[in-house]
């Protein structure tokens, strides 16, 4: 009976010599033996579909090869896409930074100018105290210079020179210049809050040595060469009605005679200071001066809290102005 050529079987037909030529024809024996000696020939066996006494071969490098190029492609289509969208979040992280270090850079700019016109304002009224009352306000004998004009004019030029900085660092957004301003603000803002805590540390032998050294310049009152001490006790005297450092027996010693000056009578009038001491005011001026600072310490303690607001406030504007430079710098160079 003849089998039906659609019928399965596990086994293959031995090929017929007709077969076994046109294999040969085909060359696929000897491709075979060449892909087993040579290995020149895979390829192509398993391209023409040909193998020995019928034997299937796995696909050669060239079949692989066409099979991953499309897949290779498309990886570095996502990976240039990939570069595409990080390089437009950087640039879009790129203008946001620049956008905020603009920002920062003129609210540091109109700080620093408002520092320095502050400054400049300071400066003014130093010299224009020096240049009118001569060393006012100048109570102490061991620190003569110490007067309230050349207080003033140093604490001018100090803030100007620092407001100078920040406004050319700000404009110019120099690294070095920022830096700069925010050491020189730090040391005045430590420098101030050291000597704070000393004062209220130390405040009972400050008050003593205080004492002294006023009684001391009371010697020096009506002198040659001393119009702002002598002009300073007066004025203290006549507006806070007031006499001596502790007591108007403090100026006993000072005329070697029972005598005050004349800014010491309750009505002022010339020599009035030589009459009896019922016409002189018996308040302390130290005691005195002291009880109104104590009164008036909510407006001294405000005073204090703003100028150490604004420090801060300028502490932070350049040092967030320097980072956003290093930023933009390393990121957008």
């Amino acid at each position: 009976m003849r089998r039906s050529s659609t019928d399965e079987s596990t086994y293959r037909r031995s090929p017929s010599p007709e077969s076994k030529e046109q294999g040969f024809a085909r060359g696929g024996p000897f491709r075979r033996c060449s892909s087993l000696y040579g290995r020149a020939g895979a390829g192509d066996a398993g391209d023409a579909g040909g193998g020995f006494f019928g034997l299937h071969s796995n696909p050669g490098p060239k079949a692989a090869q066409a099979r991953y190029t499309t897949p290779k492609g498309n990886k570095y289509v996502v990976f240039y896409l990939d570069l595409s969208f990080i390089f437009l979040l950087e640039l879009k992280r790129c203008s946001m930074a620049r956008g905020c270090l603009q920002g920062v850079k003129y609210l540091m700019f109109a700080f620093n100018l408002l520092f320095w016109l502050g400054g400049c304002g300071v400066l003014g009224v130093g010299i224009w105290l020096a240049a009118t009352q001569g060393n006012f306000a100048t109570l102490s004998s061991s620190f003569p210079s110490l007067s309230a004009a050349n207080l003033l004019i140093v604490t001018g030029t100090f803030v100007m020179a620092i407001g100078f900085v920040g406004c050319i660092g700000a404009l110019k957004e120099n690294k070095c210049l920022l830096l700069t301003f925010f050491v020189l603000l730090l040391l005045v803002f430590l420098l101030e809050a050291t000597i704070a805590v000393l004062f209220f540390a130390y405040s009972d032998k400050i008050d003593s040595y205080a004492q002294q050294d006023l009684k001391k310049g009371l010697h020096l009152y009506g002198t040659e060469g001393n119009v702002g001490l002598t002009n300073a006790w007066s004025i203290i005297q006549t507006d806070f009605r007031c006499c001596g450092v502790s007591n108007y027996t403090d100026w006993f010693e000072v005329y070697n005679a029972t005598r005050v000056p004349d800014s010491c009578c309750l009505e002022f009038s010339d020599s009035c200071g030589l009459h009896e001491p019922g016409t002189w005011w018996k308040s302390p001026c130290y005691e005195t001066v002291k009880a109104w600072l104590q009164e008036n310490l909510l407006a001294v303690g405000i005073f204090g809290l703003c100028t150490a607001l604004v420090q801060i406030l300028g502490l932070t504007f350049a040092m967030t102005m320097y980072c956003q430079v290093v930023k933009a710098d390393t990121y957008c160079a």
